[in-house]
């Protein structure tokens, strides 16, 4: 009769070495990605959501686009000089079915004002996609608004 042995204490078989191996690699890639993902949706710690900034400009690009949408547009500083800015939105699947938006809502000429969050650092830049609103400035149409008690027809 041939007795099986169970291997020496410390020794760890081939394939459940593997298999730790697997694992380990699978759980170092799981983490690396994990942090780029949520660091993307980190919003409150750059955009002042207190005081929302005001600005009216003309439009140079509009992306619609998935996952986030953007205005690029052209406003005077305080001293007269045209700054670029840039103004991201939610995704365009967000805004059509929100707003009714298409790649035609906004064309380059456009003039458009609006109100919402604008970068911490002062930068010319803005995230729309949470409390924010958006009016078309020489017929005074409101074509979003995401403010709590402000939306149209209240």
């Amino acid at each position: 009769m041939t007795m099986r042995h169970s291997p020496p204490i410390g020794k760890v078989s081939p394939m459940k070495n593997r298999l730790l191996t697997f694992f380990c690699v699978l759980a170092l890639g799981i983490f690396l990605v994990s942090g780029p993902v949520l660091a993307h949706h980190g919003f409150a710690g750059r955009y002042d959501e207190e005081h929302p900034f005001t600005v009216q400009g003309t439009v140079l690009e509009f992306e619609f686009i998935n996952p986030h949408s953007a205005i690029i547009f052209e406003a005077k500083d305080q001293g007269g000089a045209m700054q670029r800015w840039h103004a991201e939105l939610g995704g365009a699947n967000a805004l059509h079915r929100a707003d009714g938006w298409t790649k035609d809502t906004l064309k380059p000429g456009d003039k458009i004002t609006i109100v919402g969050p604008r970068n911490k650092n002062g930068s010319n830049d803005m995230n729309l996609s949470h409390e924010s609103k958006i009016s078309l400035t020489d017929t005074g149409k409101e074509i979003h608004n995401s403010f709590r008690g402000q939306q149209q027809g209240q």
